[in-house]
């Protein structure tokens, strides 16, 4: 399932079109040639004759580059065309299109050849809440090259189209008068470029240099992966999709120094997101260390350092979201970067201790000491906004800064059980789960490697007693789940959620109640069939197709899993496990950000949902995660530990070469898990 767009990418720059290749983007449409938050081609449209081109199929090569077959025609059953048209087109300091018109005819064929151009330069931020420009548009032509600009004060962008064969050249687009001969063919090369993003235009790769170095890059990345071995040829499909897309979302910002970290998800949020680069690189490690270093790195270097209202900045806050485009440059969205997440703090933290796990790098947790410290203070002296010994949060900037800052963060997200909406402060559940993990983590690499005891042995009391409280304090008794939030009063905003699997991730879950919430999180009102629900049937807000209220989150769910797996549940991850890899055979492999919340039962295949972000980075980690759950996969000092638990559906599975601080080894297990009836 696809809803018919075409997508290739590299890094921030990415291009959606249609089946055709072509490009009509209206203002809230993201489609277009985009980067660094702006669209930079929001009209691409070939005709042949005056007719539009029929599509006959649709090679994506690789992330990066496509090829469209295509006839002229529109016929509804069959076109007998005399004329076939190839559009390659690959992404690269804007894209370039190989265009080639084969006539198999066998008289010579006259035709008028136009490519329709023209450029809205907006910003992502204006794609999506619907905003008009302030600024100037000019278009002129310059030594055969059409130049489409924009301009407001000192912020300038401009898209550069040039071919290699002559054209006539006016404000609206290119025309080619050509004659193709008996069996021949024409061919030319096309250029958009973009310009104002700060490159020199002596820095800027050859296409075909970039291409190569792309497709070497995508290589490499593949061959240093493990290699996965199974009798499930739907999971092998997936694995690979899935390597495959988390190379296509390396995104390497200015501050990295050329080193990659994932960006967040096509086409809403291709940029450096706190939470989605933490996660996405917690859900890799056992494949790829190099995403998490990263990651640390540039999250560090961007660390608050001070108390910023419209950026919701504190001293030791990590960020949540950078941008580049008009409206943050304008300081009309605070997104320079912008602070608003709870979340992403204490899972820095989390990233850090689980990295050193695996790799065994000291040094790195050496070298993020400060920022590390200053991450566990932020918890403490900022979050606590009530007093409690709780995270909570709330937007001081009430215009343009994020309601809710934890991952669920759509307005309705947190509600109550009969579907209210509670006031400001909040303090979510898996906040206090997070906090509490990185206390723990924080104390363990305090006392390894910075030689801190006491630090460490505070860090673990205010762990303890932090359990404590929480246990006693968010615990639905009439329901035996912890409750999705407390309110400004400290009541429970007592909504079921598949926030419960996050708690046991954590480990602040005491053994006592585990039992019962894993049965939840495996009950009919939580669990589909492909998955558990955000929000749990029969709730107030309960929307399967609500973004946060009743859709399914394959990273949510491999959370859920791994938590499963840390108290003991292994049959029950294996469940969640099978469920969501089954759902990913009818997306191709490529997980969306969300799908549907529909019972299996009502449906034959996953109900997609209609504005999912895809590929998405923590969805595309999802199957790398289910691997390592399923594997039972737990670094032990300097040994990783294997206890597989399979779905009886995947068969043998090997998964071999796994990095570490072991060097490389291989985990093995075999399906034994009855994972219940299959749809």
């Amino acid at each position: 399932m696809n809803d018919g767009s075409v997508k290739i990418l590299d890094g921030n720059t990415f291009v959606v079109s249609d089946a055709r290749g072509d490009i009509e983007a209206s203002l809230t449409d993201p489609t277009g040639l985009f980067s660094y938050d702006t669209r930079f081609l929001s009209k691409w449209v070939l005709t042949i004759n005056g007719e539009r081109m029929n599509p006959l199929s649709v090679d994506d090569l690789e992330y990066f580059e496509s090829r469209f077959f295509l006839v002229p025609g529109t016929g509804t059953v069959y076109v007998d065309a005399k004329l076939s048209v190839i559009r390659r087109r690959a992404v690269g300091n804007g894209f370039h299109e190989d265009l080639t018109i084969l006539n198999h005819a066998d008289k010579a064929a006259d035709l008028t050849v136009r490519l329709e151009a023209g450029c809205d330069f907006a910003d992502l931020f204006e794609v999506k809440d619907a905003l008009k420009k302030k600024g100037a548009y000019s278009t002129h032509v310059k030594n055969g090259k059409l130049v489409l600009a924009y301009a407001r004060g000192t912020f300038a962008r401009s898209t550069a189209i040039s071919s290699s064969q002559r054209a006539r050249v006016d404000k609206d687009g290119l025309t080619f008068k050509i004659r193709v001969g008996p069996h021949g063919k024409w061919r030319t090369q096309l250029a958009v470029v973009t310009e104002g993003l700060g490159a020199e235009e002596s820095e800027r790769e050859e296409p075909a240099k970039a291409q190569r170095r792309m497709r070497k890059g995508l290589e490499r990345w593949i061959e240093q992966a493990p290699r996965l071995e199974c009798d499930s040829e739907p999971l092998q499909a997936t694995y690979r999709r899935s390597l495959v897309d988390l190379a296509a979302l390396r995104f390497s910002p200015r501050i990295a120094g050329g080193r990659s970290l994932p960006a967040a998800g096509l086409p809403w949020f291709m940029t450096m997101f706190g939470r989605d680069s933490i996660l996405t690189s917690l859900q890799a490690l056992p494949f790829t260390s190099e995403l998490a270093a990263t990651t640390l790195r540039a999250l560090g270097d961007w660390q608050g350092v001070g108390i910023d209202d419209f950026r919701d900045e504190d001293p030791g806050r990590i960020l949540h979201e950078m941008r580049y485009g008009e409206l943050t440059a304008f300081e009309e969205r605070p997104h320079s970067p912008y602070y608003g997440s709870a979340d992403a703090t204490p899972l820095f933290v989390v990233l850090l201790d689980e990295y050193e796990r695996w790799t065994g790098d000291r040094g790195l947790v050496r070298e993020l000491e400060v920022e590390a410290r200053a991450a566990l203070n932020w918890i403490d002296e900022h979050a606590d906004l009530q007093g409690t010994g709780y995270v909570w949060y709330e937007r001081r900037n009430q215009k343009t800064g994020l309601e809710n800052q934890c991952w669920k963060d759509s307005w309705d997200s947190i509600s109550f059980r009969d579907g209210r909406i509670p006031g400001f402060p909040r303090a979510t559940c898996e906040l206090q789960g997070y906090a509490y993990d990185a206390k723990l983590r924080g104390a363990r690499l305090a006392r390894l490697v910075w030689k801190d005891p006491a630090f460490a042995e505070r860090l673990e009391q205010d762990a303890a007693e932090l359990k404590r409280r929480f246990n006693r304090d968010f615990w639905v008794e009439d329901g035996e789940y912890f409750a999705l939030a407390l309110d400004p009063d400290g009541a429970q905003v007592d909504a079921l959620t598949s926030n419960n699997g996050h708690l046991l991730w954590s480990g602040i879950v005491d053994k006592s109640k585990a039992k019962t919430v894993a049965a939840h999180l495996l009950g009919p009102r939580l669990f589909s069939g492909w998955g558990v629900r955000t929000l749990a049937e029969g709730e107030g807000r309960y929307n399967p197709i609500g973004y946060h209220v009743g859709t399914i989150w394959p990273f949510d769910n491999s959370f859920v899993a791994w938590g499963l797996r840390r108290y003991g549940f292994k049959d029950e991850a294996a469940v969640i496990a099978a469920g969501i890899l089954d759902a990913a055979e009818f997306f191709e492999g490529r997980l969306p950000e969300a799908f549907g919340g529909y019972d299996r039962s009502q449906t034959m295949y996953p109900v997609q949902y209609p504005t999912a972000c895809s590929p998405q980075a923590w969805s595309t980690g999802a199957p790398l995660l289910f691997l390592r759950t399923m594997l039972g996969l737990e670094p032990q000092g300097e040994n990783l530990v294997v206890d597989a638990a399979l779905p009886s559906t995947i068969g043998h599975l090997e998964l071999l070469d796994i990095p570490g601080r072991w060097g490389r080894v291989d985990a093995f297990g075999r399906g034994r898990v009855d994972v219940g009836r299959r749809a």
